[in-house]
């Protein structure tokens, strides 16, 4: 039987201002990648998530991104030093290990967010400072990394532990890169149109562009965004049509 993990990025919730529908997607998917304070969320919904994640049995990621709350890390930010970066990811990765190791728990994996993380797709420097980063605070962790890009070449010449993301709520270039979210249909809402993607991408072991090329991949874990609208009905659906498809959905 193949088996996949169902991600999701939670935990996006900030002070009295409320990100996705969390409890309905820690029902559904197998691992959460939780915001760290910086691009979103803050201590007490850190704090809560790990908890909520506990409940479920959901394995637990941190999810490291810009210090940019008001762009929500989608903003690239250029002119940070390596060590600057390394900084950045480390500060974030140990404040929810501590929210994790509090709750005798222990985090299973780091998946970079946003902005940073498309520029670490197409940067083979910068997606080696994040690897040596994570290798030097928390080897153990796996990397979650978009698959077919430098962030997974990073990964892979450094022998650190990866499994290789896709996503079903994105469509991708020619290059194998998710499209700008500038771009009109970028962000997928449509739960069946997501669901055979994935189906797709996992009988073909590749992802198509939206001109019909495409890159061959290695697809691991799937991400379903949670501030997407549609991102409970999406993650129910693929869920299910995974499931129907003979596919076991569980954490890596």
């Amino acid at each position: 039987m193949t088996t996949v993990d169902l991600n999701s990025d939670l935990g996006e919730s900030y002070g009295r201002w409320p990100m996705g529908r969390d409890s309905e997607m820690l029902d559904i998917v197998s691992s959460a990648n939780v915001a760290c304070g910086m691009h979103a969320g803050d201590p007490a919904e850190m704090a809560l998530t790990v908890a909520r994640c506990i409940k479920r049995g959901v394995s637990i990621g941190a999810h490291p991104g810009f210090d940019d709350i008001h762009g929500f890390g989608r903003r690239e930010i250029t002119g940070n030093t390596d060590a600057q970066i390394a900084a950045l990811v480390t500060y974030q990765i140990g404040a929810l290990q501590a929210f994790a190791r509090a709750q005798g728990t222990k985090l299973r994996h780091v998946k970079l967010h946003g902005a940073i993380s498309h520029m670490a797709m197409r940067d083979a420097h910068l997606a080696g400072v994040f690897v040596q980063a994570v290798h030097d605070c928390a080897p153990e962790l796996v990397i979650m990394a978009v698959a077919a890009t430098e962030l997974q070449k990073a990964a892979e010449s450094a022998g650190a532990p990866l499994v290789c993301e896709v996503f079903a709520d994105r469509t991708y270039t020619d290059a194998g890169l998710l499209t700008s979210r500038a771009v009109p249909g970028a962000v997928i809402t449509d739960p069946d149109v997501a669901a055979e993607n994935v189906l797709r991408m996992l009988d073909e072991s590749a992802v198509t562009s939206t001109n019909g090329v495409k890159t061959p991949v290695r697809p691991e874990t799937i991400c379903v965004h949670g501030d997407n609208p549609a991102a409970v009905s999406l993650a129910e659906t693929l869920r299910k049509r995974l499931e129907d498809a003979g596919v076991k959905v569980q954490a890596f």
